[in-house]
């Protein structure tokens, strides 16, 4: 009886039950009535249910619902949907998710779950298994498919290599524009998305490129030759991913050709695939910055994330006792004049946010390459000229708020001028200590943050009570 009704709300849902079908509302979150359907459908090992229900569903989503669910629920969707699921859908989700659903799946289900990928996103499975099961995984493929992947495994991580597909369309120069089409035609095997044709010679040497659109507006019997772009865009194999994103983003790429050391085609990497490299690229900056381990992700457990923040917070604890040993120097002018004590938090935080602001620009700049040594000099004296003109500023509003809150204009023209120079310092530590970071070969974005918090803490205590304790002769 409980099939029957299931059925009857998959066929004609209406009220609450055509709201817990819907997966995303209109501003995209998640629907928790769906993931509660799906959960049911899992529990009862409906697998009908459950595949009328996402039988429509694009990978990505079919990746936020499998991130969605509990983890002793993933592997059971790929189970019951059997060759219905998409295994696109794994490249979709965190490493940590996607390593715990493989541990669950037997070899054999993900050996057929890969056959149906392209082979840039059978190497992200792939490269998710440990050296044993990708070992029997990559023995159970067929030879041809077996030995395109380990070449692909076999070049460094990060790299152009890994993130090529090795599915392309190579012709020789000497093709008319029919054959090319005819064989497109009636070849069964071709990449699923591609946007250009290579054109290489009998030993695989890159000759050109046809892009589609061109070849498509030219004539059947014009040679290959004839129309092709005889400077195809292209990258090598051992080329880092960022380096190769940079390229796309600067040329407005939508292809290239990956190619070995020798020029021989390889492979192609496409834009889809750079995007995610971007993304991965940013993302890792934005949590350098404050501190995290760019591999930590939401799925992680409590004690992992734990172990990867502590040594950022060690770090901060070690640079506060320095600024604490700063403080302590001026114990007696703290002990005679409270109100010191009361601003001194302020011409910190000033200073600390002032840096972080440079500091961030400044890293990023040094990631994308618009900040090096042709424009270096230009850009410090433009966050030198800032950060005086924000002292100043800042002097005389907080200058005036000091002065009127504790009745003295004297305290007022000091912490004004103690903002004036951790501002200053504060906009030079953020632009130099990443530039001499970068210059030693260490990454600014993860080292930048306690370096320049240090520089800020002692300058704006030390400005603050050290010209407090000369004025006021404490």
């Amino acid at each position: 009886m409980q099939d029957v009704e299931d059925q009857t709300l998959l066929s004609t849902p209406t009220g609450e039950e055509t709201e817990a079908l819907i997966f995303r509302d209109e501003e995209g979150e998640i629907n928790p009535a769906f993931v509660a359907d799906v959960t049911r459908a899992i529990e009862v090992g409906d697998s009908e249910r459950l595949r009328r229900l996402v039988e429509d569903f694009h990978e990505s989503d079919l990746g936020a619902l499998l991130e969605a669910l509990e983890p002793e629920d993933r592997p059971r969707v790929i189970e019951l949907l059997g060759s219905a699921f998409d295994f696109t859908a794994l490249t979709e989700v965190d490493d940590s998710v996607r390593e715990e659903i493989l541990e669950e799946l037997e070899t054999q289900t993900v050996v057929e779950g890969m056959r149906a990928l392209d082979s840039d996103d059978a190497v992200v499975i792939l490269e998710s298994l440990d050296d044993e099961d990708k070992a029997e995984v990559l023995e159970k493929l067929p030879a041809i498919e077996r030995v395109a992947l380990q070449r692909t495994l076999d070049y460094p991580e990060e790299s152009a290599g890994r993130r090529m597909q090795t599915e392309f369309i190579a012709v020789p120069p000497f093709w008319t524009i029919g054959q090319t089409i005819d064989f497109m035609r009636e070849t069964t095997d071709l990449p699923e998305t591609f946007y250009e044709i290579f054109v290489i010679d009998p030993s695989g040497h890159l000759l050109g490129a046809v892009a589609l659109d061109r070849l498509l507006r030219s004539k059947r019997p014009v040679t290959i030759e004839e129309i092709m772009d005889d400077e195809p865009d292209r990258v090598e194999a051992t080329e880092h991913q960022e380096e190769v994103a940079r390229l796309f983003e600067r040329y407005n790429l939508v292809s290239a050709a990956v190619v070995d050391e020798e020029n021989r085609l390889v492979g192609a990497i496409m834009v889809d695939d750079i995007l995610d490299v971007l993304e991965e690229e940013a993302d890792a900056d934005i949590k350098a910055l404050g501190g995290v381990n760019s591999e930590e992700e939401l799925s992680d457990t409590v004690l992992y994330t734990q172990r990867s923040r502590f040594p950022w917070l060690f770090a901060n604890m070690c640079t506060a006792l320095v600024a604490a040993n700063v403080i302590r120097l001026f114990e007696d002018s703290l002990q005679h004049m409270v109100a010191l004590a009361i601003l001194m938090p302020i011409v910190a935080s000033m200073g600390g946010n002032a840096g972080t602001q440079t500091m961030t620009v400044a890293v990023r700049a040094l990631a994308t390459r618009e900040l090096g040594r042709a424009n270096a000099w230009r850009i410090i004296r433009r966050e030198a000229l800032v950060g005086i003109l924000n002292g100043l500023a800042f002097a005389v509003i907080m200058g005036t708020i000091a002065a009127t809150w504790f009745q003295t204009a004297q305290l007022g023209l000091v912490i004004g001028m103690a903002l004036m120079t951790v501002l200053l310092f504060a906009a030079l530590g953020g632009i130099l200590v990443p530039l001499a970071l970068n210059k030693f070969g260490v990454d600014p974005a993860v080292s930048s943050g306690p370096f320049v918090t240090s520089i800020t803490d002692i300058v704006g205590f030390f400005a603050f009570l050290g010209i407090a304790t000369f004025w006021f002769g404490l």
